[in-house]
């Protein structure tokens, strides 16, 4: 298929605006702050969003949810970046495409703690909600990015402790901070958004010495038994495009490789074309999720 030309202009501004940005960002706390001013020009919200802390997450829905159904979201940004704020559109996109609240979980970005306090947090966030009555088979768990690495981190966990969630949803989920993936290589270029020659600094700040193969910095080396349906979206222009499919391969996932797209392409939903036709696609991939756990 064609990409759309709004497709096109995005690449373009990434490729030759926000890529060369990301590579000369001096500090964290800098990176933050220019996606926090951005976000709300970038990503549209839609109408009818409603949004409450509840605990350690942002409770977010559009109409009325269905009782009985909850996602956790785990948002992206390299550790580094995202927030409740910035990725209160994605959340309220998600709410709307399935009809379930979204509980957008927060966590300490590398610059305030550094690992484990990020995979603490996000089990935290799950604990919290089944302390507040809701059971793991009425739970489907979403993520993006480094979103996606602490949402399979979080997942073998909970696999450990028999807490079988209902589905699981990642959007190009960044999986093995060893940096051992081919496409980290061969995507170098091809990738209109990521800068390869930043993420060692990125890994390096994050573990703060820990190790790079402790499962839960790099799930593509933990164990899966038992687990529940997964859905992996990812570009094939990805440097983390290895990652995904390592994952899938461990998780039985389905993985949807798609060309053109950028990373994280889904958070342009209700702006570009292939954003929402891939929210459609993981919305009725999480409602099966969720009728496929209740047999």
């Amino acid at each position: 298929m064609t990409p759309s030309w709004r497709l096109r202009v995005l690449k373009f501004g990434m490729r030759w605006l926000v890529k060369p940005k990301l590579r000369r960002t001096g500090t964290p706390e800098r990176a933050n702050r220019d996606f926090e001013r951005a976000a709300p020009f970038l990503f549209s919200k839609p109408k009818g969003l409603v949004s409450q802390d509840i605990g350690p997450c942002l409770r977010v829905t559009v109409g009325e949810p269905a009782p009985d159904r909850a996602i956790l979201y785990l948002h992206g940004g390299a550790f580094m970046t995202g927030s409740r704020r910035s990725y209160v559109a994605l959340a309220g996109r998600l709410a709307k495409r399935t009809g379930v609240v979204v509980y957008l979980a927060d966590y300490p970005k590398l610059q305030e703690a550094t690992f484990p306090a990020a995979p603490d947090a996000v089990l935290a966030a799950w604990d919290h909600l089944i302390k507040q009555g809701w059971r793991p088979h009425q739970i489907v768990i979403a993520g993006d990015s480094a979103g996606g690495n602490l949402l399979f981190g979080l997942l073998a966990r909970l696999l450990t402790r028999e807490q079988r969630p209902a589905g699981v949803v990642a959007f190009s989920p960044w999986g093995d901070l060893t940096l051992s993936g081919d496409t980290i290589t061969t995507n170098a270029k091809a990738d209109p958004l990521v800068p390869v020659s930043r993420m060692r600094e990125v890994v390096e700040l994050y573990l703060n010495g820990s190790d790079a193969r402790d499962v839960r910095a790099s799930p593509v080396f933990a164990d899966y038994t038992n687990p529940p349906p997964v859905l992996i979206q990812v570009g094939a222009d990805e440097v983390l495009l290895s990652d995904s499919e390592r994952l899938a391969e461990l998780t039985g996932a389905t993985l949807d490789v798609l060309p053109d797209v950028p990373h994280v392409w889904q958070i342009f939903g209700g702006r570009l074309p292939e954003a929402n036709a891939a929210m459609r696609k993981a919305a009725a991939f999480i409602q099966t999720s969720f009728e496929s756990a209740k047999r």
